[in-house]
């Protein structure tokens, strides 16, 4: 009976017995003197099998929770709203500000031609700068 208990130890740990092998250990065991430390272990992993809940029952998500969740993804989408009305408002703004800013140096750039064409107008008139005046002009001088 000893070797036989041995013999089914030595496959059980080697993790080469059947379960049927392992059944018949136990029973070996129970009916056996000795072998104190493999009834110890045959004993808590009895204790822990029958420690082990058969059925876990999950929680259900109440109604209230879903509510909760419901006025989360609202508040979600309505700053989402906000943000891109104000996103767009803001592009809207800068772009109005580069129209403007565009027109002022379309209106330089104006003024800067239309001022050299009157100073190329002008330039005949500057031989008149060495005159000190006009009698100088119209008598001319002996």
């Amino acid at each position: 009976m000893k070797e036989r208990i041995e013999h089914l130890a030595k496959k059980y740990w080697n993790a080469e017995s059947t379960l049927e092998e392992e059944r018949e250990l136990k029973e070996l065991l129970k009916n056996e003197d000795g072998f104190e430390q493999e009834k110890y272990l045959f004993g808590i992993l009895n204790r822990y099998s029958s420690a082990e809940p058969k059925h876990i029952k999950v929680p259900s998500p109440t109604r209230r929770r879903m509510v909760n969740l419901q006025w989360l993804g609202w508040a979600a989408s309505l700053v989402l709203l906000v943000s891109s009305v104000w996103i767009w408002r803001d592009y809207e703004q800068k772009q109005e500000q580069r129209e403007a800013y565009e027109q002022v140096t379309e209106a330089l750039a104006l003024i800067q031609s239309n001022l050299s064409k009157g100073k190329e107008q002008m330039a005949p008139l500057q031989d008149l700068k060495y005159l000190n005046t006009t009698n100088q002009l119209f008598n001319p001088a002996p």
